[in-house]
């Protein structure tokens, strides 16, 4: 009979904590703790009405509006996503690794 193996190997090891698994949050509630991702969920929120707003402007024939509001969706988009972009990079860039992690 074998024993089962206890231990993990190096690459196993390497392979769980590195690649996907990496770009999760390290433990729950990290998103409520750093705010500063809050201005780009608030531009992402901002894009979507202009979207609603630039399809109102369009059904109802008022095209100056539409061409503004498509245009502050775009801006607003862009901006909300770049922003949680880089603060995505600067949180995984300032936790530490999950096998230096103390706690559950």
């Amino acid at each position: 009979m074998t024993e089962p193996e206890t231990f993990r190997t190096d690459q196993q090891t390497s392979r769980r904590t590195t690649g996907r698994r990496s770009l999760r949050r390290r433990h729950a509630g990290e998103g409520l703790e750093d705010t500063y991702n809050v201005p780009g969920i608030v531009l992402c929120g901002l894009a979507v009405v202009a979207l609603a707003i630039t399809l109102t402007a369009a059904g109802y024939g008022f095209a100056g509006w539409a061409v503004i509001a498509g245009v502050v969706c775009v801006v607003c988009g862009i901006a909300g996503v770049a922003w949680l972009m880089v603060e995505r990079r600067r949180m995984n860039r300032r936790g530490p690794p999950i096998a230096d992690r103390q706690g559950h």
